[in-house]
This record gives structure tokens, C-alpha cells and sequence, in this order.
């Protein structure tokens, strides 16, 4: 395990590399023993891909022995020498997705540049389980790995200044679904109607890293009957 500094109160442990579902279950259980501790002072505790950012408010460290960031460490450290918490069971979420149309513009510049026919991608894509690597760039915007090799294909050279809220995307080697109106530049090849960010429930967020994802297609209209 690696640590880091990120700014003056929070603290990076790096568990792995890349997008790697093994690594990312090691960050879950090690995320659940720090959370477990309940150590005064620790005020977030983020997984994603592989690694753990830790923060904390370096006024509750003041008493301890030599600088905050140091007692986090070892705080951080001993959590490592015990045994690791299992990670949380995943949890399964189906997504409804309408693919292609004006909902989907870049299903066709997708599967041109992977020698598919749209129909043939949109399968490819929804017949797939995706795995949470990390939550993040909006609200709830969730990173899924586990995207067929055949669908890879860069963001876009020009990034849209406005991508609608259930925008279904690949970027690289990559899915994700925007879950509010933002900017992006990766392509979008269907829109759900499911809402990914509830600012009004706890959690706002509906996916966490761990979480297993499948797309269900559904047609034009059921996508206009959850309105």
C-alpha cells in the first residue's frame, strides 16, 4: 500500500492499478475497515478504481503525537495490518436504456468504427454486466468497466457543451450514464429514463463503487412512458 498526500487533509492509499475488478474489491474491504473504525476525525472515506482517499479535519489531530497527516497514516497503516473487512456484496441494478435515434446520436459513429451494424452494438453493449469502478466528474456519474473489447472507441475530438441527464455513453474502455445535464465528450448511444442522481433521497446517489450494472433495451415508447 501506497500513501500520499491529496492537499492538507486527505490522504491516498494506492492498493493497485488500472481498472481491475480484483483491485477494486482489495479498496472496498480496505474502505469498509477504515469505515469501520469510526476514528475521530475522519470525515470521508472515497473508493474508486484502486485506490482509497481518506479525509480528514486536521483540527481533531492536534493533540496527536507529531503532525495530522502522519498520525492519519498510521492510523491508515493499522488498518491495513489487520485483517481486511470482506467487501460489501454487490449489489444489482438493471437499467432501462433506449438506444440509437435522437437519443442515442453516436450509435452509429460507434459501430462504424468497430465494423458493427447499430443494432448488432446496442446488443453488444446491453448483453453485458458492468462492474462500479467509481463515482464521480458529476454527481452520481457512475465509471463501469467490463465494456466489450468489439465497443472500445475514443471520447469524441469536440466534447458537447450539453449532454441530457440519462445520456448513455463509452469513452475508451468504458460506459458510464450521465446522471445530470453537464457537458461531455464521450459517445452517446442511448439515454435512460432512470434517475441516477435523487437530490431529494438519501443516498443521491443511486450506484456505489462495487455495484454490478446490466442495460435492458426498451423501446421508444416505454422510454416516453416513464415521463
Amino acid at each position: 500500500m501506497k500513501l500520499e498526500p491529496l492537499g492538507d487533509s486527505a490522504v491516498v492509499a494506492t492498493l493497485g492499478s488500472g481498472i481491475d475488478g480484483a483491485a477494486l474489491e482489495r479498496v472496498l474491504g480496505f474502505a469498509a475497515a477504515v469505515v469501520a473504525e469510526r476514528r475521530r476525525g475522519i470525515t470521508d472515506v472515497v473508493p474508486a478504481y484502486a485506490t482509497v482517499t481518506t479525509f480528514y479535519d486536521p483540527v481533531q489531530f492536534a493533540e496527536a503525537p507529531g503532525d495530522a497527516y502522519a498520525e492519519v497514516c498510521s492510523f491508515l497503516e493499522s488498518c491495513s495490518e489487520r485483517a481486511a473487512a470482506p467487501a460489501p456484496a454487490p449489489r444489482r441494478f438493471e437499467i432501462p436504456v433506449c438506444y440509437g435515434g435522437d437519443l442515442g446520436p453516436d450509435l452509429a459513429r460507434v459501430a462504424e468504427l468497430c465494423g458493427l451494424s447499430a443494432q448488432e452494438a446496442a446488443a453488444l453493449h446491453g448483453g453485458a454486466e458492468y462492474l462500479v469502478h467509481a463515482i464521480g466528474f458529476t454527481p452520481g456519474f457512475p465509471y463501469l468497466g467490463g465494456l466489450p473489447e468489439r465497443l472500445r472507441t475514443p471520447r469524441r475530438a469536440t466534447p458537447r457543451a450539453h449532454v441530457p441527464a440519462g445520456s448513455v455513453a463509452i469513452g475508451g474502455s468504458q460506459t458510464g450514464v450521465y446522471p445530470v445535464d453537464s457537458p461531455g465528450g464521450w459517445q452517446i448511444i442511448g439515454r435512460t429514463p432512470m434517475a441516477l442522481f435523487r437530490p431529494r433521497e438519501e443516498p443521491v446517489a443511486l450506484l456505489r463503487p462495487g455495484d454490478r450494472v446490466t442495460f435492458r433495451a426498451i423501446p421508444a415508447r416505454e422510454f416516453e412512458s416513464w415521463k
